[in-house]
This record gives C-alpha cells, structure tokens and sequence, in this order.
C-alpha cells in the first residue's frame, strides 16, 4: 500500500480574490504540482482593481495540502487571496488570508466554520494586556484577522452573477 493511499483526504477552496493575470499561468503550475493532477481555473476580471482578475478553485488532497498552497501563493506578493482547508478526522481546519499590505494570516476553523483561538493565545492575550480593554479588543481582533477581513471584504465580491461556492464536511 502506498503513503498516498494511507493518507486522509481532504478539501478546501482557494479565493484568488486578485492577481496580474501574467501571474494565472504560474498560480495554475503551483497548484498542480501541489495537488497531483490537472487543474483549470476560470479567470473573470476584478471589479475591485483595474487590470486584476480573479478565481476560485475547489481542491481535494491530503490533509496540510491548505498550507502547501498558501506557502506557494505566498511567494507572489502583489496576490491577495484566501485558502481554506477544511477540518477532517483529528484535524482542524484552517483559513489563510494574504494582502499585499499585510503578509500572511493563519485561523484554525471549526467545523461550522468559526476561527477558533486555542487556550494558550487566550493567556497570553490577558497576560500581555494587563487589564486593558482596549488592548485585549486589538489583540482578539489580530488573531481574528480582522484587519486581513477589512482589507479584503472590497476584492470577495466579484459583483453580478459571481458563482456561490459551498463548503462541504469531510469526514
């Protein structure tokens, strides 16, 4: 039996919400060489930037194939996008979310598809604000990736008649 057989599936969507479409050919090679097999992308334009597009691709593959994409998507920097990684059997999900302007931002995911903080980076929240409101609401909103969501809430819509994606539970 292979290591590949042996290897739990799973699926995830990854949202090139904008890209220089000098960049399609080379996102498509990376996923391909991620994933194993073919893949096409459907490019439409962005509304949101002049001369951008955008597209979103459903993948299956073997669970960490979510980090594996977003690794190889990080390399371009002017890309904004998000790749999720659903959660599978002793797994958790997980989203990433890259702009420009601010890097690379990782959230577990729940099944129901709430990010998730786990209890050290709960402590180390209250520890660090000592008693600051204020500072425990800027904290909670950079592990939530607040910022990340603002900057790309413009670039998720891709205006009239944009295809609906759902996620389904693996498992």
């Amino acid at each position: 039996m292979s290591a590949r057989s042996t290897q739990h599936l799973t699926r995830g969507v990854v949202f090139v919400h904008s890209t220089a479409s000098a960049l399609c050919l080379h996102i498509t090679w990376a996923l391909e060489s991620i994933l194993g097999t073919r893949v096409t992308l459907d490019w439409s334009p962005q509304p949101a930037g002049r001369g951008l597009v955008r597209t979103e691709f459903s993948w299956t593959g073997p669970v960490g194939s979510g980090a594996k994409i977003a690794s190889a998507l990080r390399g371009w920097d002017d890309v904004r996008y998000e790749v999720t990684e659903e959660p599978s059997p002793g797994v958790d999900g997980s989203r990433w979310q890259h702009t420009p302007s601010l890097g690379i931002h990782h959230s577990w995911i729940s099944a129901s598809g709430d990010a998730v903080v786990n209890e050290d980076r709960l402590k180390e929240v209250l520890l660090l604000a000592q008693g600051s409101s204020e500072a425990i609401e800027d904290m909670l909103g950079e592990l939530l990736g607040a910022d990340w969501d603002a900057e790309l809430e413009p670039f998720r819509h891709a205006g009239e008649g944009a295809p609906v994606r759902w996620l389904h539970k693996v498992g």
